[in-house]
């Protein structure tokens, strides 16, 4: 099998970077700007204690919103990633943990309505494939040879 050359790593990362950073900004605006509803949505995943939702409620948009710019911009890139891999993870063991428990609820992933559609198996591809380009770029980052030379030249 024939290995990718480094241009087209060049180009994953770039890309992986940007539709991560555009998917957490677009994620962030609706919780940001409807705290309250947002908080509903969290309470309702019947994970967190009550004393958390709130707090969560309120720092889950805003770190959403810095991770995004990160991506954009291309900075402080190895943290970035490693709390993107975590929130994605975390993000998508809660739909699977509800989704298991035939939960039917609204995702409030990217939107705060009651009108968004309930979590189903396409939410938790959709968070998946996002879950494998924080995973590609963790690998990048922390497990390439030529790390420092691709992140030079993006």
């Amino acid at each position: 099998m024939k290995k990718m050359s480094w241009n087209c790593h060049r180009i994953l990362f770039l890309f992986s970077r940007l539709i991560l950073g555009c998917v957490f900004i677009y994620a962030c605006f609706d919780k940001i700007l409807h705290p309250a509803e947002f908080s509903k949505a969290v309470y309702n995943y019947q994970i967190l204690p009550d004393v958390f939702i709130n707090l969560t409620a309120i720092v889950l948009p805003w770190l959403e919103l810095v991770l995004g710019v990160i991506f954009i911009i291309g900075i402080w890139m190895p943290g970035a990633v490693v709390m993107s891999n975590l929130l994605l993870t975390m993000f998508t063991g809660a739909l699977l943990f509800n989704l298991a428990r035939g939960l039917d609820i609204s995702c409030g992933c990217f939107s705060t309505s009651a009108m968004e559609s309930s979590t189903n198996i396409w939410t938790v591809l959709q968070h998946g494939a996002f879950l494998a380009l924080a995973v590609y770029l963790l690998y990048i980052i922390y497990f390439s040879r030529n790390c420092d030379a691709l992140r030079q030249n993006t």
